[in-house]
């Protein structure tokens, strides 16, 4: 690329020297004219080439490492599904309609906050019915679980005028910025974002969800993954939210692994939505108008004679996609092709979602593993490896238990997604590790150098942590951490020191991630109550 931009400066040279020449002779002349000589070279320079989609288009490459992955890319129609294009949709919006906000699963939710916050205010509280129902994996209650992070959107009048044809749908308290969030009772609820009181009547999911929902930035089309099974098939579903109906619903007897579960939350990539499973599969789908889905391509595969599970959310750089599993695979995606880059084995179960940063114009990943397969006591691995080869580039290890708790385990490491440090902590990462007794604390919030993985400070919490940090700026451009943690606390804390600015005990374990509004933070607990924080 700097090639290009070196022959590209060549070529226009004379036009330039041509220009300043100009610019110089007008100086003489009066401001007038220096003003439309520099709006002209302004003009110039707005109007100059940019990337085509070809060249933007990182290679079909298929790298040594990825001769690890046994793979199968099955095609289900013939047609070209290339993809159309590179822009983020997610991004070019306040609206979240996915996990963690964007493609780069970075939490750009672009959170702010006057002065530096010290208090934690309750706007409403909204308490979900509790389901009873016996699954295989016990009781689910009520309110969400991991990810369960909430969406939020601001409708335009166009789509308040649609919503209204159906008012069977609505309630009085539906209006113009609207909550919606899955739940452990197994439905989906809509919120009025100002009060907290429904805005529609609730979505029947059929099974448990654990996961965050998605919603397609172009259409009307709400993605549920299902997490647990009440006792019906359990799988991935599509719902026209215009009707509320559920237009497509789908699991794989095919698949390599046959627990059909879906914790990610799928995204739309080029045109194309894709959707990783715990059945070992990464899934391609075309889409259409309400809540319509037809699969394209599907790709399974097996690392060292197992098909693991995807419970991370595909992370996306250009027409490549980053996901991790639950045996500790690390694996690059074209989505082009659906064929392996590369792969990197990171030691143990990763569910955390993988965060991609471009630095200095290369870019890079972050990501960790969890404490299972290990055994009792192990490490967590937390890596920054090259986007595009998979190579590492520093390591971190933190020593965490993994406990027993009667009939359960806790494994320890990271649950969590990586936050990327903004404004005065733009070279820190901070993440949630779950040490479980390996340190004086059971969880902690650490933060880790980008420069080379070195652990700056960690803020010790009384329990385990799952839920995702995110952060605030404010007008100083001072960066401020809102967490979670097991201990049923949330917490303020400021980014560049660890110092715990305020903290409010609400008296349930929150395993879910936030979404930040501007100053206001939306999160549900176990229990029932899903929360809207307030800070100033």
């Amino acid at each position: 690329m700097k090639r290009k931009h070196l022959y590209w400066f060549a070529w226009f040279l004379p036009f330039f020297t041509f220009h300043f020449s100009l610019l110089a002779l007008l100086a003489c002349s009066g401001g007038g004219q220096q003003k439309a000589a520099a709006e002209a070279d302004s003009t110039a320079v707005d109007e100059a080439p940019q990337p085509t989609l070809a060249e933007l288009t990182l290679p079909d490459t298929l790298y040594a490492s990825a001769q690890a992955v046994v793979y199968q890319v099955e095609l289900d129609d013939s047609a070209d599904a290339t993809l159309q294009y590179y822009d983020d949709l997610y991004d070019r919006t306040d609206r979240v309609m996915t996990f963690r906000k964007n493609l780069r699963r970075d939490a750009d939710f672009g959170g702010t906050v006057t002065g530096t916050p010290d208090t934690i205010d309750i706007a409403w509280t909204y308490r979900t019915p509790v389901d009873t129902a016996h699954t295989r994996f016990g009781q689910w209650g009520g309110g969400t679980g991991w990810t369960g992070q909430p969406l939020y959107a601001r409708w335009t009048d166009a789509e308040m005028a649609l919503f209204r044809q159906s008012p069977d749908l609505l309630t009085e308290h539906f209006g113009r910025e609207e909550i919606m969030v899955g739940s452990l009772c197994g439905k989906a609820f809509f919120l009025n974002f100002e009060t907290g009181q429904p805005s529609r009547r609730p979505l029947d999911l059929g099974n448990v969800v654990k996961g965050t929902m998605s919603l397609d930035p172009e259409l009307m089309n709400l993605y549920v993954g299902q997490g647990v099974s009440k006792g019906q098939p359990l799988g991935c579903e599509a719902f026209d939210l215009t009707t509320q109906q559920r237009t497509f619903f789908f699991n794989d007897p095919h698949s390599w692994r046959k627990w059909q579960a879906f914790d990610s939350s799928p995204v739309v990539v080029g045109g194309y939505l894709f959707w990783p499973g715990e059945n070992g599969s990464l899934y391609k789908y075309r889409r259409g108008s309400g809540g319509q889905l037809q699969r394209v391509a599907v790709m399974r595969y097996r690392v060292r004679g197992a098909a693991p599970g995807i419970e991370s959310s595909l992370c996306v750089y250009r027409n490549y996609g980053f996901f991790s599993d639950n045996h500790g695979n690390i694996i690059a995606v074209n989505l082009n092709t659906m064929r392996p880059v590369w792969h990197y084995y990171n030691h143990d179960d990763s569910d955390g979602t993988i965060v991609c940063r471009e630095e200095q114009g290369v870019p890079y990943l972050y990501a960790a593993c969890e404490v299972d397969k290990q055994g009792h006591q192990g490490l967590c691995h937390f890596v920054k490896l090259r986007a595009l080869s998979g190579e590492c580039v520093w390591e971190q290890t933190i020593a965490c238990n993994r406990v027993d708790l009667g009939a359960k385990t806790l494994d320890g490491g990271m649950y969590s997604t990586p936050l990327l440090g903004r404004g005065d902590c733009s070279e820190i990462i901070f993440a949630n590790i779950c040490r479980n007794g390996a340190s004086e604390s059971k969880g902690e919030l650490t933060a880790f150098s980008t420069r080379d993985g070195s652990i700056l400070f960690t803020v010790p919490y009384g329990e385990f942590c799952w839920s995702s940090p995110v952060s605030l700026l404010n007008e100083r451009g001072e960066m401020f951490i809102f967490t979670a943690a097991a201990t049923g606390f949330v917490y303020v804390i400021r980014g560049k020191t660890g110092q715990v600015l305020c903290q409010r005990e609400i008296g349930y374990n929150v395993e879910s991630s936030p979404v930040v509004v501007g100053n206001s933070i939306v999160v549900g607990a176990r229990g029932q109550n899903i929360y809207k924080f307030t800070l100033r």
